[in-house]
C-alpha cells in the first residue's frame, strides 16, 4: 500500500498562481478581442478557461484568429 503525501504548499501556489494568471491574459484577451476574431462563442472560452488551465492554453492555440 502506498503511503499518502501531503502535497507541496509552495507547489501549489505557484501552480494557482500560473492559473490565476493564465485566466487573467485570457479573459483581457477575449474583452479586448472582437467576436470576429475567436472560434467559438467568447462565454465558452471564459467558462473553460475558468475551470481548468488547459482551457485557457486551448484558447490561445486554437480559440484566436489572426488579425488580418
Amino acid at each position: 500500500m502506498a503511503a499518502k503525501r501531503k502535497p507541496n504548499k509552495l507547489v501549489l501556489a505557484i501552480i494557482a498562481v500560473v492559473h490565476v494568471t493564465a485566466v487573467t491574459l485570457t479573459w483581457r484577451d477575449l474583452r479586448t478581442r472582437p467576436a470576429g476574431q475567436v472560434r467559438g462563442p467568447k462565454r465558452v472560452w471564459q467558462v473553460a478557461s475558468a475551470l481548468n488551465t488547459s482551457g485557457s492554453v486551448a484558447y490561445w492555440l486554437f480559440g484566436r484568429r489572426r488579425a488580418h
